[in-house]
C-alpha cells in the first residue's frame, strides 16, 4: 500500500454516508449489547467485515486510482513476476501442486503470476483466491477474464483455504488488514510490572459517533501478551501506546494445517518487533486509508475506509513456529525481488523503450528505501518442501532473520 497525504478530509456522498451510518448503527448496537464499550479488535473487526456492510464485505471500489489506495501489484508487472519466480522454485521442488492467494485485491497479481508460470512452463493444478469481498471477487473475475481468459478454468474462489494445499500460499498486505487489539502502557512502568500496567483500548458509543477509553483489560491474555513483548525500559520510560494482534497465531495455524506441502510467502508492512515497538511509534502505527488520504482516526469513514496496522514479524515468525512451520526467510521487499531477479524481469523489456520507462518507474516505487522497498518485508515458512541448492531465491541474496 503506497503512501498518501496525511489528510483525513474526503467527504462521501449520500449513498455512501447512508452505508456508512448503517454500519455504524449496527456497531453501536453491539456496543450496547456488550454493556458498554467493545475492544478496539471487534470494531476493527465490524469496520472492516461486517456482512454487507465492512470495508471488505460491501461494495465500494478500494484499489487503483478510483479506490483508496494502491498496492505492489498495480503499481507494476514486475512484482507480479518476480513473485512467479519464486512460486517456480516451489512448484519445482515439489513436482507441481497449487496456489493460494489470500485477498486478492484487483486481480492485478493472479493475473501477472499466471501469465509467467505459463511462460515458464510451470502453470499450478489450481489457482485458489480466498477472497471475503463480494465486490472485489466480482472484479477479479472480471479481471483474470480479460487478462488471461485461457487460464480462467484453473481458477476457483473459495471462503476457506483448501483442507489440503500442496504448493505456495501468498498473502500479500493480508496481515496488516487482521484486526489488532489496542493498549497503552503508563510511563516510567518497569519491565517486571507491565502485565499489571496494561490497559486496554475500547470502544464506547458517544452520540452518533465513537469514543475511546482505556481501561482494566476485557481481553483474556491481552496483558500477559503485552507483557511477553518483553519492551525495553527505554521504550517504557516514556509511556507507550501500540497495537498487538492475538489474530496472527490462529491465522497461520490455519494455513499450516492445510498445507501439506510447500510455501507459505507473506509480503506486507512492518518490522521486527524491536523497530516496532520504539519511543518514535509512541502512538502505534494504525492507519486509516481514504480516497488516497492516509490519516489516524478509525472512526470517521466506518465502512468506507481502509483500517491497518504494521505487522509485527517476530510475531508472524513466532506463530509459524507454534504451526509447526520452518521459517525459510525473511527480508526486505527491495532484496526479496532483486532476489528474484527483478533486474533481469526488467531487461527482458528493453526491446521495448515506452514500456521499459514505464516498468523502471514501477520498479523504483517497489524497491527504493523511501518507498516500499524498506518499509514492506517478506517473510516465508516451509514444511515438506527442501530449497534448491542456492537457497530460495527471493531470500538468496540477504536474509535478515537474525532481525527477528
Amino acid at each position: 500500500m503506497t503512501d498518501a497525504p496525511n489528510d483525513s478530509k474526503a467527504t462521501p456522498d449520500a449513498a455512501a454516508a447512508a452505508h456508512s451510518a448503517r454500519l455504524a448503527s449496527l456497531i453501536r448496537s453491539e456496543i450496547l449489547a456488550a454493556g458498554d464499550a467493545l475492544p478496539f479488535d471487534r470494531f476493527m473487526d465490524l469496520a472492516l467485515y461486517a456482512p454487507g456492510l465492512g470495508y471488505y464485505a460491501a461494495g465500494s471500489g478500494k484499489l487503483g486510482p478510483a479506490g483508496d489506495f494502491v498496492t505492489a501489484p498495480e503499481l507494476s508487472p514486475l512484482f507480479g513476476r518476480c513473485i512467479a519466480t519464486q512460486a517456480v522454485e516451489v512448484l519445482n521442488a515439489l513436482g507441481g501442486g497449487d496456489i493460494l492467494e489470500l485477498g486478492a485485491g484487483s486481480g492485478a497479481l493472479a493475473a501477472e503470476v499466471l501469465t509467467a508460470l505459463e511462460t515458464a512452463g510451470r502453470l499450478p493444478d489450481r489457482y485458489w483466491i480466498l477472497e471475503p469481498s463480494p465486490e472485489l471477487a466480482e472484479r477479479q473475475q472480471k479481471h483474470l477474464a480479460e487478462r488471461v481468459p485461457e487460464l480462467l478454468a484453473r481458477v476457483d474462489w473459495v471462503q476457506e483455504p483448501p483442507s489440503a494445499l500442496r504448493g505456495l500460499v501468498l498473502a500479500n498486505e493480508v496481515a496488516d488488514a487482521l484486526p489488532v487489539h489496542r493498549f497503552c502502557i503508563p510511563a516510567q512502568t518497569a519491565p517486571k510490572d507491565v502485565a499489571d500496567a496494561v490497559r486496554e483500548i475500547l470502544v464506547r458509543a458517544d452520540g452518533e459517533g465513537f469514543a475511546e477509553v482505556q481501561a482494566t483489560p476485557v481481553t483474556p491474555g491481552l496483558a500477559d501478551a503485552v507483557a511477553g513483548l518483553r519492551l525495553p525500559p527505554s521504550t517504557l520510560t516514556g509511556g507507550l501506546c501500540g497495537e498487538i494482534n492475538l489474530r496472527l497465531r490462529p491465522w497461520l495455524a490455519l494455513l499450516g494445517a492445510g498445507l501439506t506441502a510447500g510455501m507459505i510467502l507473506i509480503v506486507d508492512y512492518g518490522y521486527p518487533r524491536r523497530e516496532l515497538y520504539l519511543p518514535a511509534r509512541r502512538d502505534g502505527t494504525l492507519l486509516c486509508h481514504h480516497r488516497h488520504r492516509a490519516h489516524a482516526d478509525p472512526y470517521i469513514h466506518i465502512g468506507l475506509q481502509d483500517i491497518t496496522a504494521h505487522v509485527d514479524f517476530t510475531a508472524v515468525a513466532e506463530s509459524g513456529a507454534a504451526a509447526g512451520l520452518a521459517l525459510a526467510g525473511y527480508t526486505t521487499q527491495a532484496n526479496f525481488l532483486i532476489g528474484c531477479g527483478l533486474d533481469r524481469h526488467l531487461n527482458a523489456a528493453a526491446a521495448d523503450p515506452e514500456t521499459l520507462l514505464d516498468l523502471a518507474a514501477g520498479a523504483k516505487q517497489l524497491v527504493l528505501p523511501a518507498a516500499m522497498g524498506e518499509r514492506f518485508q517478506a517473510i516465508a515458512f516451509t514444511r515438506g518442501v527442501e530449497p534448491p541448492a542456492t537457497g530460495w531465491c527471493g531470500f538468496a541474496l540477504r536474509d535478515l532473520r537474525q532481525r527477528l
